[in-house]
Formats: C-alpha cells, sequence, structure tokens
C-alpha cells in the first residue's frame, strides 16, 4: 500500500499520529462528562470541563499540521471528531434553551432596574 501523498511524506510512524489520536480520545471522553454534567444541570462542573476541554484542543492545534495519518489513523480521527461534534449539538440542545432563558431573565431585571432609576420618587 502506498501512502505517499503529493510532498512525498510516508504516514507518521514516530508517535505524532498516536499522540494525535489520543488528544482526540481525550477531547471525546471530556465532551462525554460535558454532556452528563449538562443532562444533570451540574453547570459549574460543565464550566470546568469545557475550559479543560478548551486547553487540550487548543494543544492539538498547536501541533505541526504537517503529519501524514495512515488511512485506518484518518478513519479514526474522523470517527472521533464526528462523535464529539455529536456530542457538542447535545450539549447544545441541552445549554442553549437554558442561556435564553437566563438572558430573558437578565434583560428583565435591567429592563426593571432601568424604570426604577427613571421614575424614582426621591428625586
Amino acid at each position: 500500500m502506498n501512502f505517499n501523498d503529493s510532498s512525498g511524506q510516508q504516514p507518521d510512524d514516530n508517535g505524532d499520529a498516536i499522540q494525535m489520536i489520543n488528544a482526540y480520545t481525550a477531547i471525546l471522553a471530556i465532551t462525554d462528562q460535558m454532556l452528563q454534567a449538562a443532562k444533570n444541570n451540574n453547570w459549574d462542573e460543565l464550566i470546568t470541563l469545557e475550559h479543560n476541554c478548551k486547553r487540550l484542543a487548543n494543544q492539538l492545534m498547536e501541533q505541526p499540521v504537517r503529519k501524514i495519518l495512515s488511512e485506518v489513523q484518518q478513519k479514526k480521527k474522523i470517527d472521533l471528531i464526528q462523535q464529539i461534534l455529536a456530542r457538542d449539538a447535545e450539549i447544545r440542545t441541552i445549554t442553549e434553551p437554558k442561556m435564553a432563558h437566563l438572558q430573558n431573565i437578565l434583560t428583565n431585571c435591567d429592563h426593571k432596574r432601568k424604570l426604577k432609576q427613571t421614575y424614582r420618587t426621591d428625586r
């Protein structure tokens, strides 16, 4: 099987590709925990996990992009990314309505505060 691409590079044999797959696997594990936290309305835990996930994603993005993956590794990477995106969609389905509700509460509180300031009787 020929793994050459147009640059003539071979699939990564020195462990960098395995590190990349492990990073995606770790991100998936965190998104699974994030989904559980969202389902349990554990917002503090969700925020902590989100920061951890972002840190891992940033580390992954900082890695050189010259890595050539074997066909099996590429399929694994794609599968992991699809699972991560699916979890993210589930998390958003749970959190977005709650965020909209909180935004409405904050907006109403702000309107009430402005009305009180406008119509104060102690002027």
